[in-house]
């Protein structure tokens, strides 16, 4: 049974609900202890620094909101002077990248998987425990002492409290999830909360929760005409499968969405990426669900893919808009505000694309006969546009992830398919362990 949407609950109803709000009110005890300076490190330093271990929808998900957030001036003065970095990829350079200016005194590495085997994961997990046991090593610690400072220095959030035991984490500070929440719906779970609890503060996770919650009941209460996240699920089948669009971008206008899209592209990819119902039956030949999916925050792709989507392949486009800016600037002399010139073409992009250019109105501004073909735009491809009143805050960011959680799972009911597994990850993992049987001979 799935139920990442039991994650936002705002009452204390059932089971469900006690577990969730426990889990919560856990985390927001530890983060509250280490943000005020109770918790400390091995040498008794305040925890200045954050890296998150996970990867996938452990990963994904957390980056994504906490790039949304750390130029919002509520969230940003919550954070302090506070850093947090993201550990994911299994390539040292990553770890590198990762611990590139830490101070291991002031830090705190979070490991994020739920039954704690997670290859890529936990090959990083345990490079981190050796960084801090050769730091600690080096300052003169030995035996218990540097056992002592990798619970110092680590938790968890996991399912495994065996795994996390063995492994040298406190009991204390491992943070539980469930096995109805898949990895890339978990960012409201510990999985997202925690670490960015630690570095926000969770008062700051409580507005992203509660517009998360908004969107749900919404979700559950609007008719079909005024459901948002149907209407734009209902869009996205039409577009794959009957008007046969087989890419589709996600276009935020707003800069500090720019790890959105690598989130929805995880999100819709392996969720609906599929060619079997979920009664095992193959679609037929020529029916395809889960479009290709990618996106760049906007001016930027116009100056990378747009030439594409207006002269060449026809892709789906999804525009994404905020009336106010997070960081709003005005100055004598220009014409307009830097955030008006970038909603400037935020409406102009769409029109662009639906209206094209003809023959006739390129003859009537004189282009010359033999550039018209060059400058012939078709028109008449889709898009949508989603915009946001005020601004990209903690609140606008859990209701613009719900819109879209809530439109992959639509898509996955009209096409009758399982949007919460993901076994064509598995083989390549398998062949993997072949491979590094070979390397370790």
């Amino acid at each position: 049974m799935v139920r990442h949407h039991k994650l936002r609950t705002q009452s204390n109803e059932d089971d469900i609900d006690k577990d969730v709000i426990a889990v919560r009110e856990q985390i927001k005890d530890f983060s509250t202890r280490v943000r005020d300076g109770t918790y400390q490190g091995h040498t008794g330093k305040k925890i200045r620094n954050i890296v998150a271990i996970g990867i996938g929808g452990s990963y994904l998900g957390p980056e994504f909101v906490y790039e949304a957030l750390r130029y919002e001036k509520t969230s940003q003065e919550a954070a302090g002077e506070r850093r947090i970095k993201f550990l994911a990829n299994v390539d040292p350079i990553d770890f590198e990248r990762a611990l590139d200016g830490v101070d291991v005194d002031e830090t705190l590495f979070v490991i994020v998987s739920k039954t704690f085997t997670t290859a890529e994961t936990m090959l990083n997990a345990r490079t981190a425990r050796n960084f801090i046991r050769e730091y600690y090593t080096k300052a003169g610690n030995e035996g218990s002492a540097l056992d002592d400072a990798v619970r110092a220095h680590m938790c968890a959030v996991s399912t495994n409290l065996t795994a996390t035991e063995a492994f040298g984490i406190d009991s204390k500070n491992v943070f539980g999830f469930w096995d109805w929440v898949g990895g890339r719906f978990s960012v409201s779970s510990a999985v997202g909360l925690l670490p960015l609890s630690l570095f926000f503060g969770f008062d700051i996770l409580d507005q992203f929760l509660k517009g998360l919650a908004s969107v749900d009941a919404h979700f559950q209460t609007a008719e079909l005409t005024k459901n948002a996240p149907a209407m734009i699920g209902l869009i996205g089948f039409y577009n794959t499968y009957i008007a046969g669009i087989e890419s589709r971008t996600i276009l935020p206008y707003c800069q500090a969405l720019l790890r959105f899209p690598a989130h929805i592209q995880q999100l819709d990819m392996e969720s609906n990426g599929k060619t079997v119902s979920r009664d095992g039956v193959r679609f037929d030949e020529g029916i395809q669900a889960g479009p290709i999916i990618f996106g760049e925050p906007g001016t930027n792709g116009q100056h990378s893919f747009y030439q594409l989507m207006h002269q060449g392949r026809v892709i789906s486009a999804e525009f994404i808009g905020f009336a106010k800016s997070q960081t709003p600037k005005d100055f004598e002399g220009e014409v307009v505000s830097n955030h008006d010139e970038l909603m400037s073409n935020f409406f102009a992009q769409p029109d662009a694309l639906a209206l094209g250019k003809t023959y006739g109105q390129l003859s009537a501004e004189g282009v010359p006969e033999e550039l018209q073909p060059h400058k012939l735009f078709s028109g008449d491809r889709t898009s949508f546009s989603i915009l946001f009143g005020g601004q990209l805050d903690p609140t606008t960011c859990g209701q613009l992830l719900a819109f879209y959680e809530h439109r992959v799972a639509v898509e996955g009911f009209i096409y009758d398919i399982n949007s919460f597994d993901q076994w064509g990850v598995e083989l390549g993992k398998v062949l993997a362990k072949d491979v590094r049987s070979v390397f370790s001979a």
